[in-house]
């Protein structure tokens, strides 16, 4: 038997082939055998599918090209000597991963303009979530970005489209989230014994009561915290099959497959003094939709300067 397997199937090995035969996985004449067994002519070996164990060759690194360096260099919103701020495209992820090539992280060298160090990321958005993303062009502002994030000097306003129309209105979302494991990837739900995550919202035009354009704010930064409160109100963001499931995905919305989630403007102080405010336009899918519900850009007042929470 093991000479068998070691002419037929090189890469298997005798231990690997021993744990098989003992836990039942190979059989001869539908009997457990030991690797010892001589087979006879006329036997009939039963073999699951066996993986290959010879070593992976890995994918060459992502190498971008000269689109998506200049589509990168487009998104540019704001440049100056420490900070750079772009529109990050929707369905562009911020970093790699084992099935991610193409992602903004490889693309930061196309935006040196000159200088010597590539810019740093400080945070993220999700791959589908588009709009405003800061940079850092030195290690100084990276450090003194990410100590705003972190110590929630940053006021972060999203806008999106939610599947039905909240009740109140406009409020506070206090509901706390863990990262729970799953095989469509990267997810939080609601758990008590979860990490604080909490969202400001209002209401700033409806289409009926089915559809709703919102503003938010959100107070802390967990992974998905917008999507999942959203869902958890009962008003998933249009196109969030994930967290909304096919309620996020109603019939007849023309770019209804895709998440109406956008990082509309981020103010933060700058590294080098003062106050940073920049504003992204709506993504094509999203400008489109609005158009489609009659929804019209209202002015850049900050939408939370006089929330009074009803809750």
């Amino acid at each position: 038997m093991d000479r068998w397997f070691r002419r037929h199937f090189p890469d298997l090995g005798h231990s690997r082939l021993e744990k098989l035969l003992r836990t039942g996985h190979i059989r001869v004449d539908g009997k457990r055998v030991a690797a010892s067994e001589r087979l006879r002519p006329g036997q009939t070996i039963r073999i699951p599918p066996l993986e290959s164990t010879a070593p992976r060759v890995p994918k060459p690194p992502f190498e971008p090209d000269e689109r998506d360096l200049a589509l990168i260099r487009d998104a540019v919103l704001h440049r100056d000597a420490s900070v750079i701020v772009i529109d990050k495209p929707a369905g562009l992820a911020v970093q790699g991963g084992t099935a991610i090539e193409r992602n903004l992280d490889a693309l930061l060298d196309g935006l040196r303009f000159g200088a010597g160090e590539r810019p740093r990321l400080v945070h993220r958005l999700d791959k589908d979530t588009s709009g405003v993303l800061v940079l850092a062009r030195n290690a100084i502002a990276a450090r003194k970005l990410a100590e705003a994030f972190r110590d929630k000097d940053a006021k972060k306003i999203y806008w999106a489209i939610v599947v039905g129309s909240p009740q109140p209105r406009h409020g506070r979302i206090d509901l706390p989230l863990a990262k729970i494991p799953g095989r469509g990837g990267e997810r939080v739900a609601v758990v008590d014994a979860g990490k604080s995550a909490v969202t400001l919202y209002r209401t700033v035009a409806r289409a009926g009561d089915r559809f709703a354009w919102l503003a938010l704010n959100p107070l802390t930064g967990r992974t998905h915290q917008l999507r999942a409160h959203m869902a958890a109100l009962g008003t998933p963001i249009l196109g969030d099959g994930k967290y909304g499931g096919a309620k996020a995905h109603p019939s007849g919305i023309p770019e209804g497959r895709k998440l109406h989630l956008h990082a509309r403007a981020l103010s933060i102080p700058h590294p080098d003094g003062g106050m940073l405010t920049v504003t992204a336009p709506l993504p094509a899918h999203i400008k489109l939709d609005w158009a489609f519900f009659g929804f019209e850009e209202a002015d850049e007042a900050d939408p939370f300067a006089d929330f009074k929470d009803s809750r």
